[in-house]
């Protein structure tokens, strides 16, 4: 049964970062490309951040505009996790953040929640100003 459990979230002042830790299990992780999403209260759950899975050469990785340059996504085959490494922080991100998984057949990165199979429960991410 796959698991997926996120870890890292909480309180942060705006221009803060903090580290997001997603630990996979009964799955072979290597074949899976890897997404995080948020969803603010209200709101639809929305791409973060993908990355392809292993076994054609280069990672791939993919982010929303409004991450892009602050968000870096990573994986480590060998603990079976991914990691969003968040930096410069605004209240926008202010979310539940999901780590999701879907198996892949090639380099392709997924960017939308209807692709995943797989998801976390989520992690509380809370940005202060």
């Amino acid at each position: 049964q796959v698991q997926l459990v996120e870890s890292g979230g909480g309180l942060v002042q705006a221009g803060g970062s903090l580290r997001l830790s997603c630990a996979a299990s009964g799955l072979t992780f290597s074949n899976y490309a890897m997404g995080w999403f948020r969803q603010a209260p209200e709101k639809e759950r929305e791409f973060v951040a993908a990355i392809s899975r292993s076994g054609f050469g280069t990672l791939y990785t993919t982010y929303a505009d409004s991450v892009k340059s602050r968000f870096t996504i990573s994986r480590d085959n060998a603990k079976n996790s991914v990691t969003l490494q968040m930096n410069s922080l605004k209240r926008d991100d202010t979310a539940v953040y999901y780590c999701a998984a879907k198996r892949t057949y090639s380099a392709v990165v997924p960017d939308t929640v209807l692709e995943y199979n797989y998801w976390g429960q989520g992690t509380q991410v809370t940005v202060s100003s």
